[in-house]
């Protein structure tokens, strides 16, 4: 697997959440759609009410572990136990995609709470510019 990140003081990890944020607020606004700032739920004024609304829908989020193109003939022929090989080598970062759009990357991990489950530990934030 990889490296261990270096360890980031507090305010570095802030920012890093603090854009997270914002890319996360412009991939539920859409393409094109100008990303508001990060902002307490106060500056949002006669609005307030409605952001807990806002803020409590779900959306889709995937982890991408690679992927492969494969003739449909092949496609077709596949069976119980068949292997598809992927784009990706292991310890290789994962995609997180959000409702279509690449927001992040990650290396999986064994959830502590639940030893039986995994995650994705975010690695990278990806830029608006990046798909």
């Amino acid at each position: 697997m990889n490296e261990p990140m270096p360890a980031m003081d507090l305010e570095e990890h802030q920012e890093e959440l603090d854009k997270a944020i914002d890319e996360l607020r412009g991939a539920l606004n859409g393409p094109g759609a100008p990303s508001t700032p990060s902002a307490p739920m106060a500056d949002f004024g006669d609005a307030a009410p409605n952001v807990g609304v806002i803020m409590g829908i779900l959306v889709d989020v995937q982890i991408v572990l690679g992927s492969a193109e494969v003739p449909v003939a092949e496609l077709m022929s596949l069976q119980k136990g068949a292997t598809i090989p992927l784009n990706r080598r292991i310890g290789e970062p994962v995609d997180v995609i959000v409702n279509g759009r690449k927001i992040a990357r990650g290396e999986i991990t064994v959830l502590e709470s639940d030893p039986s489950r995994f995650g994705v530990r975010v690695t990278e934030i990806v830029s608006g510019q990046s798909t």
